[in-house]
Order: structure tokens, then C-alpha cells, then sequence
């Protein structure tokens, strides 16, 4: 779309102003990148000119939540609207319910030209990155992306992925790499004038970390692991300036949402530290394990360039899309655990009206507002944490006693959660009020029809110990 001038009539521009014309999509996913680790936090170390660049352009999240602890559950919030639990990945490596409505689904249907590339991770297998086949019950395509990149797992340079089914082997960073393939999906249907929705899930940067030498050359007085980590951030960062300058290049970008964030918290053990100061890291329910970084770009739909502070999360990306794409409500299915922010991007909006719930290996969660509890089971019984945010963004100052009524208040929304995702997964929000077979969840080399590549994978450093194990263990 060629250069538009708009002009911003109060009165006029609402909401149902901005899906007028459908807005393109493009989701953007990191692979366990802390909330510190951005260059606008003023990160020692690590510059990501880009990313700080959307951020001046758009709308930034400083309390923007993962869908849960670690990645696949993210991965299934993000494309159902829903926490976790729910959708039957209940950690890491579990498959996406067949059974569950998909914003991939929903966009299709919408008339969107839709594409995933790179990490899936929603089809059962666990272990590095594998092409997945065309025969998985569950790859992107059975899940609304009429064209797929995308390897099973985290990946890393000179990956092995699958186009459709086509294995193909790739040279290079596999930001960089992913980032290029999508362009050329998104050209393809910005010539064709075919609004298109696109989710980039990045491998970076999750661990093998292998980073190009010209990337580590800030970073030479850090450990070699965190060198490797932070060289991989900033190809990834370099990733975000080609997918903008590419949608500014077709002329498509003033009617583009881009909508960046990571799977999950940061890392531990890495110096400098990954999450800004927070608690804990990847795996907890504290906030460092669920506060990520977060922007929006889109320069037609969001008239005031900001920093927010309003509470959000994974679970607000469908409700939020639904409405500026004007998606059918019966796209969505209920129970939805987020918003729609669309009249976020006009304004602050005060208080946030609904909580964000958590669910994870049997911890729950609440964010209301300023408040935070979380229920941990401890020798049969429940124990109770109680933070106010907004005074103590560490957690140290447990209030469960200090302030009754905020705990008792919490505590009974906290059953409720518990009560309704317990029914989700009993599977009671189906139609057939009950749960479909689903893959079980396995190590790729434990599927026989990935045994013929063995003797060839088994050269590559990201398969070769594990795969060397496996073979091991069956003598």
C-alpha cells in the first residue's frame, strides 16, 4: 500500500475505522530472550538497534506476559486465546489439540494468505529441531498455514527444515534465514493484493548457541556460551531490521501489524543476567519466567507512539487481531482467557478489567493489575504468595497475611481458574465434551519414520550426541 496521509479525526477514528481496511499480521517470536535483554532497557552489553527502533515507532510493553513458563505452552496461547493448560500442551513438547480453534484457522477462513516459519513445536516431538513431515498429524498446515518453514524444536545456523514436507538444508543464521523466507511469502501476496498473516517463530535464543564471528565481536570479555547467546541476539536483532525495511520496500508496512515478543523468560546462569532485575528466570511463575519484552508496530492502527504500562499478554493476541481483522466471534473458542487491545492502541485505558490467568505444572496464577498471586502445591497442600507489582517488581515481599482482603479476594479467583482450565482439559469446551487421540509426546527419534535419516543427522553437532544416546540405548 503506497504512502497513505490519515487524518485523525477523534470523533471519527474508532475502532471500526482501523478494520476497515484488513490489516496484514505478522507475529514475531523469540526463543527464551529475557525481558532485560533489549537495548531500551539499557542492557550493559547488548545493543538491538532495531527492535529499539519498532519500539520508538509503536506501542511497547513493559508488563507483557508469555503464555506460560516455557515454550510450546506459549506457542498454543498464542494461536488459541487461551492459557495453556486448556489446550492440552501442558508443557513442553505436548501437542496442540486437533480440537482447538486456531487464529491460523480463523485468518484463512478471513480470506488471509497465511504462512508459519520456523520454530512449530505443537505436534508432540521433543528433542532439537527435525524437518516435520508432511504426514504429522499435526504440522502447521493442519492448524490454518496454507505454507510452512518449520522445524519441530528450537534450531539453530545451517538448519534442516521443511517446506510442506520438503526437507531442505540451509546456509547461514536461522533468523536471518527465516526472516527471508517469509518476505518472499509476504511479496508474493502483496503483488497479488492478498492481505496476508505471517508468524515468524524465531530458534534464538535458545540454546545450541552458535553465533557468526562478526556478532560476538562485542562481547569477547563475556564467557564463551554467553558470547555464542549474545552473538545470536544480534543477528536476530539485525532479522527485525530486514523484515521492516522489506515491508516499507513493497509498500506495505503503514497497514502492517508486527507484533514481537518472546516465548517465555530469560535464561539462567548467563552474565549478564537475561530478565532486568526480576525474579527467577524460564520455568517459574515469577516473573521472570513470564514477563517478556513486547512491541506493536503498525503506523495506521496506532496514533500514539508510547511506552504502556498496562498489564497484557499472549492471551490477548487473538481476541486483539479478531477485532481489527473483524474476525467471527465463532472463531474463538470459549472459554477466551484475554482481551482485545485494540482501544489500547488509541490510549491507556486505565485499570485492566479482566486478569491474566495462569495455569502450569500445577501452579495458577493471577495478574490483577498491580497484584499478583500464585498457589503452589506443597505435600498436599496449597501455599500462597502475594505480591503488589507495582511496589515490589522483585517479589520479595510476600502479603498473603499483610493484606487479607486482596488475598482472599485472589485466592477465590485462583480456584475459579483452577476449576475452569481443570474442565478445559476434561475436555468440556468441545462439542463432543471430551478429548480426541492426540500424538503423544516423544523424542523425534523415537518416530520410526525418522530412523532412515539417522546415518546422515548423526554428523550434524545440534543431533549427533542425542541421536548417538538413542542408538546406544537400543543395542
Amino acid at each position: 500500500m503506497k504512502n497513505l496521509v490519515l487524518l485523525f479525526i477523534p470523533l471519527l477514528f474508532t475502532i471500526n475505522s482501523l478494520s476497515a481496511a484488513k490489516p496484514n499480521v505478522v507475529l514475531v517470536m523469540a526463543d527464551d530472550q529475557g525481558w532485560g535483554q533489549m537495548g531500551y532497557m539499557n542492557h550493559p552489553v547488548l545493543k538491538t538497534p532495531h527492535l529499539d527502533e519498532m519500539s520508538e515507532n509503536g506501542l511497547r510493553f513493559d508488563r507483557f506476559y508469555a503464555g506460560g513458563p516455557v515454550c510450546s505452552p506459549t506457542r498454543a496461547t498464542v494461536l488459541t486465546g487461551r492459557t495453556h493448560d486448556r489446550t492440552g500442551v501442558f508443557d513442553h513438547g505436548y501437542a496442540l489439540r486437533s480440537q482447538e480453534k486456531t487464529l491460523g484457522q480463523a485468518m484463512k477462513r478471513a480470506g488471509y494468505a497465511t504462512g508459519h516459519f520456523g520454530k512449530w513445536h505443537l505436534n508432540g516431538l521433543r528433542g532439537p529441531g527435525a524437518p516435520i513431515f508432511r504426514d504429522d498429524s499435526h504440522h502447521p498446515g493442519a492448524f490454518g498455514f496454507d505454507e510452512w518453514l518449520s522445524v519441530t524444536n528450537f534450531f539453530d545456523r545451517n538448519p534442516i527444515m521443511s517446506r510442506k514436507g520438503k526437507i531442505k538444508e540451509y546456509s547461514g543464521d536461522s533468523s536471518e534465514i527465516i526472516v527471508n523466507e517469509a518476505l518472499k511469502f509476504i511479496k508474493t501476496n502483496a503483488r497479488a493484493n492478498k492481505p496476508f498473516f505471517t508468524v515468524i517463530w524465531y530458534g534464538t535464543p535458545h540454546d545450541p548457541w552458535i553465533a557468526a564471528k562478526v556478532d560476538k565481536k562485542s562481547f569477547t570479555k563475556l564467557s564463551p556460551k554467553a558470547q555464542e547467546h549474545y552473538g545470536e541476539l544480534v543477528a536476530m536483532d539485525r532479522s527485525i531490521g530486514m523484515l521492516r525495511k522489506g515491508l516499507r520496500e513493497m509498500g506495505v508496512a503503514q497497514n502492517t501489524l508486527v507484533w514481537f515478543m518472546s516465548d517465555n523468560g530469560g535464561l539462567p546462569r548467563l552474565d549478564p543476567p537475561t530478565t532486568g532485575g526480576l525474579r527467577s528466570f524460564k520455568g517459574s511463575m515469577y516473573e521472570g519466567g513470564l514477563r517478556v519484552p513486547a512491541i506493536i508496530e503498525w503506523p495506521k492502527g496506532i496514533s500514539k507512539v508510547r511506552v504502556t504500562k498496562h498489564p497484557a499478554g499472549a492471551v490477548d493476541i487473538f481476541p486483539t487481531i479478531a477485532e481489527v481483522a473483524g474476525l467471527e466471534k465463532s472463531d474463538l473458542l470459549k472459554p477466551q482467557d484475554g482481551m482485545s487491545l485494540a482501544k489500547l492502541f488509541l490510549k491507556e485505558l486505565g485499570p485492566r478489567q479482566k486478569p491474566l490467568p495462569f495455569r502450569s505444572r500445577g501452579r495458577v496464577v493471577v495478574v490483577d493489575n498491580d497484584y499478583k498471586m500464585i498457589s503452589f502445591p506443597d505435600n498436599g497442600k496449597t501455599r500462597y504468595e502475594l505480591y503488589n507489582l507495582a511496589n515490589d517488581m522483585g517479589e520479595q515481599d510476600n502479603l498473603v497475611k499483610k493484606e487479607p482482603r486482596i488475598s482472599n479476594r485472589l485466592r477465590k479467583r485462583l480456584k475459579a481458574i483452577d476449576d475452569s482450565v481443570t474442565a478445559s482439559v476434561n475436555g468440556q469446551d468441545y462439542r463432543e465434551k471430551k478429548v480426541a487421540p492426540q500424538p503423544p509426546r516423544i523424542f523425534w527419534w523415537e518416530r520410526e519414520s525418522y530412523r532412515p535419516y539417522f546415518s546422515e543427522w548423526i554428523k550434524r553437532p545440534e543431533y549427533g550426541p542425542r541421536l548417538k544416546r538413542h542408538i546406544e540405548s537400543q543395542k
